[in-house]
């Protein structure tokens, strides 16, 4: 079974950084383009980041590019997502999924919180 599991998450100040990881079992993150989404309260789900190394895909959404960085590690088969120059607007909670041939896989979510 395909299992993705988001960590990393946390309280920081304005300026701060985190990085968050996800780690898959039961597939290959090769195999899947890979992406994190956010909601904040009273939002929509945005997307915030997406890799496919097959695809040679990226992309960012405007209210992180510059700040957020999203990359991989094969060997342990686990994506990050690198949060720098946190902002209050960033505070969410932060989703990571992979979908391969329109099939989708959710974790379930680890929370930021951005001080101001």
């Amino acid at each position: 079974e395909v299992q993705l599991v988001e960590s990393g998450g946390g309280l920081v100040q304005t300026g701060g950084s985190l990085r968050l990881s996800c780690a898959l079992s039961g597939g290959t993150f090769d195999d899947y383009t890979v992406g994190w989404f956010r909601q904040a309260p009273g939002k929509e789900r945005e997307g915030v980041a997406c890799f496919s190394l097959p695809d040679r895909v990226f992309y960012y959404g405007d209210p992180v590019k510059g700040r957020f960085t999203i990359s991989r590690d094969n060997a342990k088969n686990t994506v990050y997502l690198q949060m720098n120059d946190l902002k209050p607007e960033d505070t969410a909670v932060y989703y990571c999924n992979a979908e391969r041939r329109n099939m989708n896989y959710w974790g379930q979510g680890t929370q930021v919180t951005v001080s101001s």
